[in-house]
């Protein structure tokens, strides 16, 4: 038998810190190792097997596509492109989708719409993107840059020009925005950052602004998007219409793909030659993604919020346990003892979280069923309290 932790340390970069635990099948939120040991999985590829692993209804739609056509390049029209990109805009109000392979590509194009529209408008010089400290944008040079976490930058210096890393305060942000400033890029979740949720305060400042001063306004719904947050998109839980939308993910529920939604202000800012991607809007992806979007409806995103609730009321104020944050089924767990810990004593005890800086991170499949997520988080608090 292949010792596959072995090949993997010798001939794959050693750029993730990986759990001693390999993975060879599972069905829904249970994954089984190659010695029979079953898991409950409460992180979904981190938010991306938005219904599991092997689930058939995606799986019937992937193998439909792939045994059609598995690509062609963007000089063709394909069904699977265009039909999810109609149901992002309808359910969403944006106007065009940009499609590409990951959400650290989405944001690059994202970025790219901003800067050109104020260019075109206001002059080549204004550029400026205001980011949130504790933010996560992606891991290409620019989006490092994006990404308000020195932990990030310090190998890679210099990064792309123009971004400001402010506080999410109202004042901070008045004080950052001048005549220079393209952009404000957020996350209404900060997952990588300590799965912290912005104030509505806060985002009711950054609406306002970016209003007034016609400036683009970037929701980064990468981790936090497709029914994570109890919404279909997580800005939805506060009341407002971004200019752009990021995602990727959970959208795909398994296979790579990037979507940059345009709003009315810039749904017309990308013409041929200035953009492009040679497996955007793969019709194999785009043919799982349909089916992801189809499936999230207001009775599964009902059931988020519900085992939301019961994750935060069962938590909160448990032994061990300091503070509960998040929204919807993106939530993170202060410890007592250290997460990395935590997280260790789950594995043994045959469930899967991952961490978010100092916080046990969770990120279940949406259909998660109830009594295995009661019984996962019983077990997470068991070992907080030990």
């Amino acid at each position: 038998m292949t010792d596959v932790i072995a090949l993997d340390k010798e001939y794959v970069a050693g750029s993730y810190a990986r759990f001693p635990i390999n993975i060879v099948g599972g069905k829904g939120s249970e994954l089984i190792d190659n010695t029979g040991k079953k898991y409950i999985d409460l992180a979904s590829g981190i938010a991306v097997n938005t219904f599991g692993v092997a689930d058939e209804q995606w799986s019937a739609a992937v193998k439909s596509q792939l045994d059609a056509f598995q690509h062609t390049s963007n000089l063709y029209y394909t069904e699977p492109c265009a039909l999810l990109a109609k149901k992002l805009c309808e359910k969403t109000g944006m106007k065009k989708v940009f499609f590409s392979n990951s959400g650290a590509e989405a944001n690059e194009t994202a970025i790219k719409a901003a800067r050109k529209y104020a260019a075109d408008k206001k002059g080549k010089d204004v550029y400026k993107i205001i980011t949130l400290k504790n933010s996560f944008h992606g891991r290409t040079h620019t989006t490092l840059a994006a990404t308000g976490q020195e932990t990030f930058h310090e190998h890679f210096l210099p990064l792309t020009d123009g971004f400001v890393h402010i506080e999410p305060n109202a004042d901070e942000l008045m004080n950052a925005v001048d005549d220079k400033t393209a952009g404000i890029m957020f996350e209404v979740v900060r997952g990588e950052g300590g799965v912290l949720p912005l104030e509505k305060d806060f985002v009711d400042a950054m609406v306002k602004i970016a209003k007034e001063k016609d400036i683009i306004l970037i929701a980064d719904e990468v981790q936090v998007g497709n029914g994570r947050s109890g919404m279909l998109y997580g800005y939805m839980n506060y009341g407002f219409m971004p200019d752009v939308v990021t995602t990727a993910k959970g959208l795909g529920g398994g296979l790579p793909i990037g979507a940059t939604m345009l709003g009315e202000k810039v749904e017309n800012i990308f013409t041929p030659g200035l953009n492009g991607s040679t497996f955007g809007g793969n019709p194999v992806c785009c043919a799982g993604a349909v089916n992801i979007i189809d499936r999230i409806d207001d009775k599964l995103l009902a059931e988020v919020k519900e085992k939301s609730e019961y994750i935060f009321n069962t938590l909160t104020g448990a032994d061990g346990i300091e503070s509960v944050t998040g929204l919807g089924l993106m939530i993170g767990v202060k410890t007592t003892k250290p997460a990395k810990d935590v997280v260790a004593e789950c594995i043994d005890r045959g469930v899967l979280p991952i961490t978010a800086k100092d916080k046990v991170r969770l990120l279940p499949a949406l259909n998660i069923p109830f009594d295995m997520l009661k019984y996962a988080i019983d077990i997470l608090k068991e070992v907080c309290a030990d």
